[in-house]
């Protein structure tokens, strides 16, 4: 036995494949010169190998080869090697679909054996090819060492019919052909398996379809349940969305006010420092005057005094020599008196020109006072009116602050009602039909991801109003650092002013004490905006990271929905196609069992009236055993 094995080995190696295990463990089982590889898968290597170790093995008298699935190449290397092998008394080749070569070779194969007296061919199809069958045939009549042949269930037409009957008149040798004879036998028989075959298939149709409906039914209420668990989660995406944006417009609202705040601190910082530049212009106008008044009234002031000391140095002359006069000349009293008269006349003439002078002078400075209420009063004036447009200013910010913010309510409301529409469109697109569930799923990603690249476009632009923002305060900062310098220039001049400036310069002690005022407001308000902002930012971050997310979150769950989806499409069609498969195959059962019925019995008669015309015509009718 194991130079069998290492034989079949060694022919397996040398045709460049490997053993197979199956055959190896038969051949090392062998009993009795009885190889039997029945129900094996042989390939056609194995095939070559066998056959040529057939043709040489002198210890195989019966070779087992039936259900192999021998393919007709891998038969006809069989076969060649059992042409030219003296031993093998049995060979049983049942259920391998033989075919045109498979006839052609057993033709050989008994034209050429003279050792093999049983020979076992059920359930093979050699019947349909007629012109190998009559080869077949031929071989049998020749054939003088068969003893035994077992045809039955192959398909043998009324032609093949015709040929075995004429083999079977010029073979003398055989004695034993089992074939279906007995019409009611074999008919009875093959309705039996038929039914048996027909009712197995119905219940496993019926076993199929039962476990379809019920795998149909789970999968249609995994479907529901999913789709409700997708229409809550949907439900609850929209509203947590919903909250968002309201959250958003809220956020929106308060920057906007906070905007609107630092505006009008803007506006009013600007329309103080405007004040201030307006009352430094005019405290150097009044200044510039005040200094070239001074100047007029000093200067006709040291002219008045030149005069009046010319004059009075000329009088104090004239006295000292009128006096020497008197004491030169004592005696002539009398025409110095008249003189003297004269003289006081012309003092007297001179003290009221004196007295002229100091009340011309007196209402000079009258006339100066006066003009210096003037400008005053105009001074308190022009402050008026810079008060007065200071209002109206405010008054148009305002108005305006109110109009803008209308116009972004009215823009708020415009998009919430396009974000309702938005939503009851996707409502109704989620109660269509399923098939454009898919397209509404397309044109929601979408319209999400168009809502997110919005957001970020209006978060960017948040920011860079943001930035926008920070830098004008940076710049008034700056401004207001410029004016505080400024206006400290201008106490150091209006300190040097005299008494006469001093009700202009508590005036603008007060206005700069309400600057001062002001710019900390400003200053305090600035601050509690940047970190009430620096607040709201942080919050829309947390919020916005949270929505992604729940968008993130959203989109995963849509997509393990569309690959469940998918799945279990894919198992319907395979559900489907199995069925649909099980049913052909059972259409085509139904259908060969009608025609191997209409055969079977065509074929009985056939072969009863030629065995029947074999048996009378035979000479060793009395000799031979029943056949």
């Amino acid at each position: 036995m194991e130079e069998l094995q290492r034989a079949y080995s060694r022919l397996c190696k040398e045709s460049g494949a490997e053993p197979q295990e199956a055959v190896l463990q038969r051949l090392h089982g062998l009993l009795r010169g009885r190889l039997d590889l029945a129900t094996q898968s042989l390939t056609l290597d194995t095939c070559r190998a066998l056959g040529k170790l057939l043709q040489k093995e002198a210890l195989l008298t019966e070779l087992v080869l039936s259900d192999c699935m021998l393919s007709d190449e891998g038969a006809t290397l069989l076969l060649q090697g059992l042409c030219v092998n003296t031993v093998v008394r049995f060979l049983d080749l049942k259920g391998n679909n033989l075919r045109a070569a498979g006839a052609e070779a057993l033709g050989k194969l008994l034209r050429q054996n003279k050792s093999i007296q049983s020979l076992t061919l059920e359930w093979n199809s050699l019947g349909p090819w007629e012109d190998a069958f009559a080869t077949f045939c031929g071989a049998l009549a020749a054939n003088s060492t068969l003893r035994q042949l077992d045809l039955r269930n192959n398909q043998i037409s009324h032609k093949g019919a015709e040929e075995l009957a004429l083999a079977l008149r010029s073979n003398a040798s055989l004695q034993q052909l089992e074939q279906a004879m007995d019409r009611n036998q074999d008919q009875q028989a093959t309705v039996r398996e038929s039914q048996a075959r027909a009712h197995i298939l119905s219940k496993e149709v019926q076993h199929l379809r039962e476990e379809k409906s019920k795998q149909f039914l789970d999968l249609m209420e995994t479907i529901d349940r999913q789709r409700q668990e997708m229409a809550k989660s949907s439900t609850a995406s929209a509203a947590r969305v919903g909250r968002l944006q309201e959250a958003l417009s809220e956020r929106h609202s308060v920057i906007s006010a906070l905007k609107a705040k630092l505006q009008m601190a803007e506006a009013a910082l600007a329309l103080s420092e405007q004040k201030a530049r307006d009352l430094g212009e005019r405290l150097a106008t009044a200044e510039q005057e005040q200094r070239s008044l001074a100047q007029r009234q000093a200067k006709e002031h040291r002219l008045e005094l030149q005069e009046a000391a010319d004059r009075e140095s000329k009088l104090l002359r004239d006295l000292s020599a009128a006096q020497e006069k008197n004491l030169r000349l004592r005696n002539q009293v009398d025409e110095l008196e008249r003189k003297v008269k004269s003289q006081q006349e012309q003092l007297f003439l001179s003290r009221q020109e004196l007295t002229t002078t100091s009340a011309e002078l007196k209402m000079r400075a009258a006339q100066a006072e006066e003009r210096l209420e003037l400008e005053k009063t105009r001074s308190r004036q022009n402050l008026e009116d810079a008060e007065h447009l200071r209002f109206k200013e405010v008054e148009h910010m305002t108005r305006h602050l109110e109009e803008s913010e209308k116009a972004m309510q009215d823009r708020v409301q415009r998009l919430e009602a396009v974000r309702l529409s938005l939503e009851e469109e996707l409502s109704q697109v989620k109660a269509a039909a399923l098939s454009e569930r898919g397209r509404a799923e397309e044109e929601l990603l979408k319209a999400k991801s168009q809502v997110r690249l919005e957001e970020q476009q209006r978060l960017a632009h948040l920011e860079e109003k943001l930035r926008l923002l920070a830098q004008a305060r940076d710049e008034a900062q700056s401004a207001c650092l410029q004016q505080k310098q400024m206006v400290a220039d201008a106490q150091a001049r209006a300190s040097q002013l005299g008494l006469q400036v001093e009700g202009l310069r508590r005036r603008l002690e007060e206005l700069q004490q309400e600057l001062s005022n002001k710019d900390q407001e400003k200053a305090a308000e600035v601050t509690r905006v940047r970190l009430e902002l620096q607040e709201q930012n942080g919050r829309l971050q947390a919020e916005l990271t949270a929505q992604e997310a729940l968008k993130e979150k959203a989109a995963a769950l849509e997509r393990q929905l569309k690959v469940i989806a998918s799945d279990h499409r894919e198992a319907l069609l395979d559900r489907e196609s199995e069925n649909a498969s099980l049913r052909e195959k059972l259409r085509l059962k139904e259908a060969e069992i009608a025609r191997i019925r209409e055969e079977e019995a065509q074929r009985a008669s056939f072969l009863q009236n030629a065995v029947l015309a074999y048996v009378q015509g035979s000479p060793l009718r009395t000799l031979s055993p029943p056949k």
